[in-house]
This record gives structure tokens, sequence and C-alpha cells, in this order.
């Protein structure tokens, strides 16, 4: 009886040995999809949230939201904007308030960006007051 068990039990080890492997590969094979899905249909998404510095006065953080809301009016590539802030009870947020939501026309645009003069300046001005930041890009799924 004992051999009917230890026997039984090996390919359910196994099997189940082998599934977290599996899983990680599926999480591989979406994140290669998601560095390659430029498709006609696909958004490329770039989020920003950011913890301000507690030094940071309200007209300080209304100076550096209004200069990244100019930005889609001066760089060519971004084609849509969004923001808001923190407003979920989970109080999950690490201290994030702010949350910027910007898409690109495609990776070139996004990389033209990155560097550009007026997301510099824009940085010049977030600087002093940032405590964090956190930046995600990703291309959307529907």
């Amino acid at each position: 009886m004992k051999k009917t068990i230890f026997l039984f039990m090996i390919p359910v080890l196994f099997l189940g040995c082998n599934a977290p492997a599996n899983e990680q590969q599926d999480l591989r094979d979406e994140q290669t999809d998601s560095r390659t899905m430029n498709e006609p249909d696909s958004l490329l998404r770039h989020v920003v949230l950011f913890k301000f510095k507690d030094s940071s006065s309200e007209a300080d953080i209304k100076e550096i939201v209004d200069a990244f809301r100019a930005l889609p009016d001066q760089i060519d590539g971004i084609t849509g904007f969004e923001w808001g802030t923190n407003v979920s009870p989970e109080g999950l947020g690490d201290g994030f308030t702010h949350c910027f939501f910007v898409t690109f026309r495609d990776e070139r645009s996004r990389d033209e960006y990155l560097p550009h003069p007026d997301h510099k300046t824009f940085g010049e001005i977030l600087g002093p007051h940032l405590d964090k930041v956190l930046v995600v890009d990703y291309w959307a799924r529907q």
C-alpha cells in the first residue's frame, strides 16, 4: 500500500514542481510581448507617480502640475494626457499623491520626449520638491 501511495505521489510532485517554471515562462513571454507590442491599435503608456517632500507647499505642487500639464502642447508625439491625485481608501499609496498618465504615438516619440528640453525644464521645476518617483511604461492591451 505504501508503495502505491509513493508511486502515485511521484507524478503529482513532479507536476507540482514544474508549475512555477511554467508560470515563470508565461510571465517572461508576457514581458517579451510587451516589449514588442508595437501594433497599430496599441498605445504606449507612460505612468508617473510622485511623492512630494513634506516641505513642498500647495503652490509648489500646483506649479509642478501646471508645468507637467503644459508638456503635451510643447512636445510632439504625446497623444494623450491625464492626471489626478490619489483618492484610494486602501492606504497603499506609499506616500505617492499624484499620478500622471501620458500616451505616446510610439516608442520613438517617448524616446524623444525623455531628453526633450521642455521635459528637462519641467524636471528642474520638479526636482527640488520630489521625494520619490515611480515610472512605468507599457503597451496597452485590450
